[in-house]
């Protein structure tokens, strides 16, 4: 058994040669031209996901279970289960990987930050027009000036908005005063004044009747 030495000064002038294992090269005939090593692309696993049906294929053999080792009263247990696997698949639906991108629209639901000044109705109209389908519909009018969460369903999803329109609402709003106030307590008071029932008629703009209504 020998030791071999390697001082550290020199050690960066010496280069060590590791033989690499030869990458094996698949040889392919084609007519007319000698076998060749071709080097063939190996696919990658999103490749491989999107070329695979996830299916549950039809089967006509019946599935069997050894009951030997089992108690006596289960021996006949494998012959109670006589149904195979066969079937008729119905060409319906699609996997993940595969699914087109116009069922996704086609079931969409489309969570938006609504602008202000646009109403909710021409919001709608916009996305019925840039997606170029027939229905949409949305959760519940906001008001023009009114900022926040749209939700707009499109095609066959627009049967779930009568889900969220009884959900109900919440409005966040800024108050800004344009000078000191002498006394905090009042502004407290006058905050008061408005929780509860109170009474509010809509503005000029409005999509309902103006009409005096109680609000919570």
């Amino acid at each position: 058994c020998k030791t071999l030495t390697l001082n550290p000064s020199t050690m960066a002038d010496v280069e060590l040669s590791v033989p690499r294992s030869e990458k094996k090269k698949k040889k392919s005939k084609v007519k007319g031209v000698d076998s060749t090593e071709i080097d063939t692309p190996t696919p990658t696993s999103t490749q491989n996901q999107s070329d695979t049906d996830y299916l549950i294929k039809p089967q006509n053999f019946t599935p069997s279970i050894d009951t030997s080792q089992w108690p006596i009263l289960l021996k006949n247990y494998d012959k109670l289960n006589v149904r195979t696997g066969h079937y008729t698949p119905l060409p319906s639906g699609y996997s993940p990987l595969k699914r087109p991108l116009a069922e996704y629209i086609r079931y969409g639901i489309l969570n938006l930050d609504k602008p202000a000044n646009p109403s909710s109705h021409e919001v709608v109209a916009w996305i019925k027009r840039i997606l170029r389908v027939e229905k949409t519909g949305h959760s519940g009018t906001l008001d023009p000036k009114v900022t926040g969460n749209l939700i707009v369903c499109i095609e066959r999803a627009t049967r779930l908005v009568k889900s969220q329109q009884g959900a109900g609402k919440e409005y966040v709003c800024v108050a800004r005063l344009h000078s000191a106030v002498p006394d905090v307590a009042k502004v407290s008071r006058a905050l008061e004044t408005l929780t509860g029932a109170v009474f509010q008629r809509p503005p000029l703009i409005s999509a309902v009747k103006r009409q005096l209504r109680i609000r919570t």
